[in-house]
């Protein structure tokens, strides 16, 4: 941010002081922000403002409709939109005896599609508050000395300083700011790496550019992306999409679009997946670029109902047909709902896509194979839709010091790229500031103001596609393994002493046995409670003749015996306290004799049951479906006999059981062996602290 920015900010957030005591800070951005945009506005009509209100009272006479007028008086404006009042901020301010009608009457007087906007920051009832405590005029006052003119403050760093009030609001209110803005330098990193490859297609003078964003906020990646168009590009045709739930967002970000001249129709009010009020603004939309980054680790239960009917009604002819994360990171549902807005590919006849979208560590690796958060990546990989994940520094954020990642996503893939996915670690590509704002202490340099070209490296380090010290290049398949079940048998020893005897009241069958299914008669119930107490007895009774001594190394010894002493009691044992019993006078015993089913399979025991991930063979056909699972067995078998019978010899693999996962381990592709100090070097340091503490221990008994 610029010192031009800086002084802005200051100036505005030194206004709002003049708040102090009938608002509370985190309460200043509703008097703030809209008045900033209204300023703003006041400030982009000014020039043509005497030939609107000319051209306006020869129209009232007239008999054109209404919506002639309002497209007469958008060419005199030379602007989206038009202010018909005769006021000003500076005529408002010199007649302040009836300021506060007079704002009213100057936001009645902008146009309907300016109004809309406004209305939405709720702006008009704090109004008569400021008013009644003196507030108003002191304020309109100073906001009259600020020129927002864009020959003063261009589009962009007009964004520059909304973001920052809203930081700085956030701050005070103690909210997370991240919702609403992404640093601008990330932005143009993202411009740089979604736009780059496609130069050569800009040169195309007419061609239509439809660039979309559904987390759209106060607009920044909108913004930056139009700007990184027309600097490197002429005769474009750009249009700009966004969706945004926040109502003071989404009144900044349309601002914005009014003024710029672009169609503040494009952005959308409202949740993007739908809560039941609002749904997507763009059902039947496609878009050639997307820019994104969805709130990191947000709820989305509010939309649980109508994501999960989505999911479960259209599976893949809906958005969210790949699966659904866990509830309380639906990050992953943005980068669903992108790709279903993807153009088609040039094989099937379209321009294709490209998306950038900024993700935190989790949907790296976060769900094991078969969760959610897999069959995603699974999803995207297998598809040969992920180009490349770049990793960030860290300390970024305003809101947040973790580490980011960069997610570069397409079904337009250049010929050398397919089949692969490119890793990229620019976690070191980044410079201290000398001032941090908030949790952001680093910044990316884009060579400008004498700053290193960050921007510059990374881009070329993408565009270079190939493997490097912090670029690397993997197949798809290298992300997917299969999950195998490994089982071993189950050996039991059985043993008829007091001790395991004892243990049958631990049983809940054996225990239910004295428990009454009855519920009216009391009299059946006292006479079922003591049939199964007498059972109880019995049981217990006939286990007591069984040899006490006796330790069973195989089951089928055992449940002889057991049946015979059984018989003798003439006890009819039903199933589920026949078990408790096994259960009760049985151990774990790698001695025993292995148990079988009656169909002498081999049992498991659910106690030693492991899993294990299988690298998929390099030779696997993507993508893989259930009916291609057999193929994996060989791999699967191989790694067994590799990696787990040499220390479990009776293991087996349950190939019923097997799953296929993706997960990106970005850090251990990049991670660097550290040795650690030589231990005579650790104990000299540890002589020299312990010779601190005497020294410091004398200083105090002396």
């Amino acid at each position: 941010m610029s010192a031009v920015h800086y002084d802005h900010v200051n100036f505005i957030w030194t206004i709002a002081n003049l708040l102090r005591g009938p608002y509370r800070p985190p309460q200043y951005r509703k008097v703030m922000l809209p008045l900033t945009v209204l300023r703003r506005l006041d400030c982009v009509l000014a020039p043509t403002k005497d030939k609107v209100i000319a051209e306006h009272t020869k129209l009232k006479t007239g008999k054109l409709k209404e919506d002639a007028i309002e497209k007469t008086l958008k060419q005199r404006a030379g602007h989206q939109f038009y202010n018909t009042s005769p006021l000003t901020f500076e005529k408002m301010v010199a007649a302040h005896e009836s300021i506060a009608a007079d704002l009213k009457s100057y936001i009645n007087g902008f146009s309907s599609n300016a109004r809309r906007i406004i209305e939405k920051f709720g702006f008009e009832e704090q109004i008569d508050k400021l008013d009644d405590t003196n507030r108003l005029y002191p304020i309109m006052q100073e906001f009259a000395k600020m020129d927002l003119s864009p020959k003063r403050v261009k589009n962009t760093d007009m964004g520059y300083i909304f973001e920052e009030l809203i930081r700085k609001f956030n701050e005070q209110a103690n909210e997370e700011a991240g919702d609403h803005f992404t640093p601008r330098e990330v932005i143009r990193l993202m411009a740089h790496l979604l736009y780059t490859p496609d130069d050569e297609v800009f040169n195309q003078r007419g061609l239509l550019v439809k660039i979309y964003d559904p987390a759209c906020g106060t607009g920044g990646m909108l913004s930056v992306s139009e700007e990184y168009l027309r600097e490197h590009s002429e005769g474009l045709n750009i249009e700009l999409f966004g969706q945004e739930y926040n109502d003071e967002s989404w009144a900044i970000c349309s601002a914005d679009m009014l003024i710029k001249a672009e169609s503040p129709e494009r952005i959308i009010l409202g949740d993007t997946f739908g809560d039941g009020k609002t749904e997507d603004g763009y059902p039947n939309e496609t878009f050639h670029y997307m820019l994104a980054n969805p709130p990191f680790g947000v709820e989305w239960k509010p939309e649980e109902k109508i994501v999960r009917k989505e999911h479960e009604t259209f599976r893949f002819d809906g958005r969210f047909g790949a699966g659904l994360p866990r509830i309380n990171d639906g990050s992953l549902l943005f980068l669903q709902h992108m790709i279903s807005k993807m153009e088609p590919p040039p094989a099937d006849g379209g321009r294709g896509s490209r998306i950038a979208i900024v993700f935190n560590g989790s949907p790296l690796f976060t769900g094991d194979a078969g969760s959610g958060e897999s069959n995603i990546r699974k999803w995207i990989i297998e598809n040969d839709w992920l180009e490349a994940v770049v990793a960030l520094p860290d300390q970024l954020f305003y809101n947040t010091g973790i580490y980011t990642y960069i997610w570069i996503v397409t079904n337009r893939k250049s010929k050398e790229r397919r089949g692969t996915v490119q890793l990229v670690n620019a976690a070191g590509f980044c410079q201290k500031m000398r001032k941090s704002l908030g949790n952001k202490r680093n910044e990316i340099g884009d060579g400008r103001d004498g700053k290193p070209d960050h921007i510059g490296a990374i881009t070329r380090l993408y565009g270079d596609f190939r493997s490097a010290k912090q670029s690397k290049i993997f197949a798809n398949c290298d992300f997917g393994y299969a999950k195998i079940t490994v089982e071993r048998p189950l050996r039991l020893n059985f043993r008829a002493d007091s001790v395991r005897i004892a243990r049958l009241w631990d049983q809940s069958a054996f225990k239910g046995l004295a428990e009454s299914k009855k519920r009216k008669d009391k009299k059946e119930v006292q006479a079922e409670e003591l049939a199964g107490r007498q059972e109880q007895n019995a049981i217990i009774a006939a286990l007591k003749k069984m040899d006490a001594d006796r330790l069973y190394l195989d089951r089928e010894e055992f449940l002889d015996a057991l049946d015979r002493v059984l018989n003798k009691a003439k006890l009819k044992v039903a199933a589920p306290a026949r078990k408790a019993i096994i259960n009760a006078l049985s151990e774990r015993d790698p001695e025993a004799a292995i148990c079988r089913d009656p169909k002498g399979n081999i049992e498991p025991d659910s106690d030693l049951r492991d899993t294990e991930n299988v690298p998929l063979p390099k030779t696997i056909q993507l993508p893989i479906k259930d009916e291609d699972l057999p193929k994996l067995i060989p791999a699967c078998e191989e790694y067994l006999k590799r990696e787990v019978l040499p220390h479990v010899p009776d293991a087996w693999i349950d190939h019923s059981k097997t799953k296929v996962g993706y997960e990106i381990p970005f850090n251990r592709h990049f991670y660097t062996y550290v040795p650690p100090r030589p231990l005579e070097e650790i104990e000299r340091d540890i002589k020299a602290i312990e010779q601190d503490i005497l020294r410091m221990l004398a200083e105090v008994t002396a």
